[in-house]
């Protein structure tokens, strides 16, 4: 079962701390790092980032529905196996 939180990643990003605070995480440097993750906002977060970094992306939806539920937004949604 895994959760589909409808959460787009402009979202995902102000969540984990804005463009800064991410392109920090993700260990870029400041002067081309932030802009990156801020056209993500548009362009969206390339899978390749996030199957590189599970521990930042992975996971968001199930913490942020155990500190604030939402009917609407944490229902878990069967996957075909």
């Amino acid at each position: 079962m895994a959760f589909n939180l409808r959460m787009s990643d402009s979202e995902l990003i102000e969540l984990l701390g804005g463009p800064t605070r991410l392109a920090e995480r993700l260990g870029y440097i400041k002067a081309g790092g932030v802009q990156r993750v801020q056209n993500w906002k548009v362009r969206g977060i390339p899978a390749r980032v996030k199957l590189d970094h599970p521990d930042l992306f992975l996971n968001v939806g199930a913490q942020r529905c155990a500190a604030e539920p939402s009917p609407a937004d944490c229902q878990p949604v069967a996957q075909a196996a």
